[in-house]
């Protein structure tokens, strides 16, 4: 009998295995024959491998000592017990039948078998099945040969090199950079799934289809490359660029490195390629953000400075260098930039940052060599390798705060004026009430004397000075804007000739008095006496400067502004304007001054030479007008006043009414009917109450507005004028006007007030056919107005 033993080399060999295969007929052979079976035999046995024979019926023959080690033989047939072991999963059986027929068709077969063992793992095993050929001299055909092994640990090696192998194809099919390689002629051998995804092809597109390098490099190359890489030597490495071209006709970049090797078959190459497409946008967009940062650092408005660890300028941007007056700021220490007073605390917020303390409010320091230039130094820490590339440096952004603190302080003077404008309202209120009764008990005196004598004489002079004092208190309403002002249209060029003789004489002879009018001149609504004021108190304020004599120009004109104008702090909207310019020769105005000229009782005169009202007055009455006034001034140059009116387009119906005015009121101011005069204030009551009895009016007197609105309720009469103040404790004038024309619509009201009309006036906005007499006023104010308003006469 014979068998061919793949794993040993398909030997041929020749087993005397007489003892093992049953004889049809009488022994033949020798001592030497039976000694040569049973060598072979001790052979099979001792193998390490299990081993087992079968003859044609599947029934085994012969299983060596590996063999009954491995299977449990002791229930039946081993080649059953080989089954049961090995084929019991799966297909397990099916394979085992097709290697038996496989074998018993004279080929050799063999089959895998996994095998869980009693801790669940996998085992693996490999069934060899071989035919053994015929011995001519015995019936011996149809024997089979079955080889076990355990080939667990080679499956095992085999599973991790396939998954290395599969890593690595998709590593090379599918990594981020393309690879391929040509043959001789430049076709293309291989190429990977990236690589033909850039070219908008299948890898079967490319390769084995004779497609050549040069059918997809497009013509026009960046400066310095070359349409292919040249094969190098054997061995060699080349590199360089070229542009690619898609299937879509869309144009890439590409780094392309590439080997050449050579075997028996001829050369081909080993190519990788990057496409730079990507790299390149991202490097201009890296240059455009670098250009865009640049040009956000040079022309940001705030000043930006890089500083190295120890405080020295390393780069600076131009509103930094504008700011501090230099150009060339680089290796300068920021110390230097800095007054010297300054210079201490500037070192100690270097340190600061420099320590990485949070330093969140700015230090203001002066300018070194400026004067009066302050700038807020805002200073933080920077991480390395920012702006300059100064590791651990600083950033320092400073803004030029002169104008800021110009306006603070312009604030706070604006606040101070307004706070003593307030309270020269008050007072002015307060001094208006006593001033009233003061004026009002003089005419009641002056009533009992005649002209020649001595007592009218002495309350004349009483009464002169309590209307000084009034003038004085209509001067601190004007600064404060709370006089009451009786606006009409008025031509300035009319007003100013009118004025010129008056001015003539308050300037003296000395000084020329030189009036330009304007052409077609625009009408302004304004009071005609306080312009008549702004006008004198500007005149005698250029007198003044100009104690050896000069010219005082007064100039009109119209001006018209598209657009909003600054002049100093303050804005000038656009508009129509009369302008009014008064312009003298005098000795001008020093800078530190001109801020101030316009403060309540601030002069430059000597003391007793003026009450430091003048300009202050001009300024309120130009501002309640609705006006702007600036000034322009240098020592030695004189002044220019400059007031911007707001042009009014009088209607028809505003033109007929300033043309009507009104009678002589004054020649007869007697009258009747019933009047209810309100007023806290005792005196100026008592005078009011006297003076309208002495014309014929019957009055009701009342304390309060609660008192008022009882005798208003209550009263038998009907009541035809209501006299009220304004300003009241509890009920005011106001309040009692809407309570009573609940009541009584149809009744007449005057209301007295120290304080402005407009005061009240938005408060009654409702109401209407209201008139007003301002405090002080006389007996014949008083009695004129009450006959007007009785009369129905506006």
């Amino acid at each position: 009998m014979r068998f061919r033993d793949g794993l040993e080399g398909g030997t041929a060999v020749s087993l005397g295995l007489t003892s093992l295969i049953p004889r049809r007929g009488p022994t033949r052979g020798d001592a030497r024959a039976k000694a040569r079976d049973d060598f072979f035999l001790r052979a099979f046995e001792s193998g390490a491998l299990p081993r087992m024979i079968t003859d044609a019926d599947g029934r085994a023959v012969h299983a060596n000592r590996a063999f009954h080690e491995r299977f449990d033989c002791t229930a039946g047939d081993p080649y059953e017990a080989m089954v049961a072991a090995l084929a019991a999963g799966e297909g397990g059986r099916e394979t085992m039948d097709r290697l038996r027929a496989a074998a018993a068709a004279g080929s050799s077969a063999h089959g895998d078998f996994p095998v869980l063992d009693g801790a669940g793992r996998r085992a693996w095993y490999a069934v060899q099945a071989h035919p053994l050929e015929a011995s001519p001299s015995q019936d011996d055909s149809g024997f089979i040969l079955w080889r076990i092994e355990e080939i667990t640990a080679r499956r095992e090696m085999e599973q991790i090199i396939r998954d290395e192998q599969r890593k690595l194809f998709d590593f090379f099919e599918n990594a981020p950079i393309g690879f391929y390689s040509l043959d001789g002629e430049g076709r293309f051998l291989f190429v990977n799934n990236t690589f033909a995804e850039w070219l908008g092809h299948r890898v079967e597109e490319i390769v084995g289809t004779g497609l050549r390098l040069h059918d997809l490099i497009g013509d026009e190359l960046p400066p310095g490359t070359s349409a292919h890489v040249p094969f190098s030597d054997p061995g060699g490495v080349e590199r360089g660029e070229a542009v690619f071209v898609a299937r879509d006709g869309r144009r890439f970049l590409a780094d392309i490195t590439q080997s050449v090797v050579e075997g028996e078959d001829g050369i081909w190459t080993r190519t990788v390629v990057r496409d730079l497409s990507r790299e390149r946008a991202m490097e201009e967009a890296l240059e455009r953000s670098r250009q865009r940062f640049r040009r956000i650092f040079e022309d940001a408005p705030v000043g930006i400075a890089l500083l190295d660890q120890a405080g020295t300028l390393r780069e600076s941007n131009g509103s930094f260098r504008a700011i501090v007056g230099r150009r060339l700021l680089d290796g300068l220490p920021l110390t230097d930039l800095v007054a010297a007073e300054d210079k201490a605390d500037a070192q100690a917020l270097l340190a600061a940052v420099g320590e990485g303390r949070d330093c969140a409010q700015p230090l203001e320091a002066r300018l070194a060599g400026s004067g009066d230039r302050v700038l807020a130094l805002y200073a933080n820490q920077v991480g390395d390798g920012e702006g300059a590339g100064v590791a651990g440096g600083m950033v320092v952004h400073a803004l030029d705060t002169t104008e800021q603190k110009a306006l603070e302080v312009q604030f706070a003077q604006s606040q101070k004026m307004q706070a003593v404008g307030q309270l020269a309202g008050g007072i002015a209120h307060d001094f208006n009430n006593l001033l009233t009764a003061m004026i009002g008990f003089c005419d009641l005196l002056l009533l009992r004397f005649r002209p020649g004598e001595q007592s009218f004489a002495d309350v004349m002079q009483i009464k002169q000075n309590a209307n000084r004092a009034a003038n004085l208190v209509r001067q601190l309403l004007a600064f404060s804007r709370q006089q009451t002002l009786q606006p009409k249209i008025l031509n300035l060029t009319d007003v100013l000739a009118e004025l010129s003789h008056l001015l003539r004489r308050l300037i003296g002879g000395n000084i020329v008095l030189d009036m330009v009018h304007g052409r077609d001149l625009g009408e302004v609504r304004g009071d005609q006496g306080q312009f008549e004021q702004v006008a004198i108190n500007l005149a005698v304020n250029a007198r003044d400067a100009m104690p050896e004599g000069g010219t005082l120009t007064i100039r009109t004109s119209n001006v018209a502004r598209d657009e909003a104008e600054r002049h100093g702090h303050e804005l000038l909207p656009a508009g129509d304007y009369v302008l009014i310019e008064v312009v003298d020769s005098g000795v001008g105005i020093a800078k530190e001054n001109i801020g101030r000229v316009f403060e309540p009782f601030f002069t430059t005169k000597e003391v007793g030479s003026g009450t430091g009202l003048g300009l202050a007055t001009v300024y309120g009455i130009v501002k309640q007008t609705g006006g702007y006034i600036f000034l322009d001034s240098a020592p030695g140059a004189g002044a220019r006043f400059s007031i911007y009116l707001p042009r009014h387009l009088a209607t028809e119906t505003e033109a007929r009414a300033d043309r009507g005015g009104g009678g002589d009121l004054r020649q007869d101011l007697s009258g009747a009917g019933t009047v209810l005069l309100v007023e806290d204030e005792d005196p100026v009551r008592m005078f009011g109450a006297r003076a309208l009895r002495n014309k014929g009016y019957k009055v009701l007197e009342a304390k309060s507005g609660e008192e008022a609105l009882e005798i208003f309720s209550t009263s038998d009469e009907p009541i035809d004028l209501l006299i009220t103040d304004v300003v009241m404790p509890r009920m005011d004038g106001p309040s009692l006007i809407m309570r009573v024309r609940e009541q009584a619509p149809e009744t007449r009201i005057i209301c007295i007030s120290g304080y402005a009309e407009e005061a009240f006036r938005k408060r009654l906005d409702s109401c209407a056919d209201i008139h007003f007499l301002p405090k002080p006023f006389s007996l014949k104010q008083l009695a004129g107005k009450v006959k007007e308003v009785m009369r129905g006469r506006a």
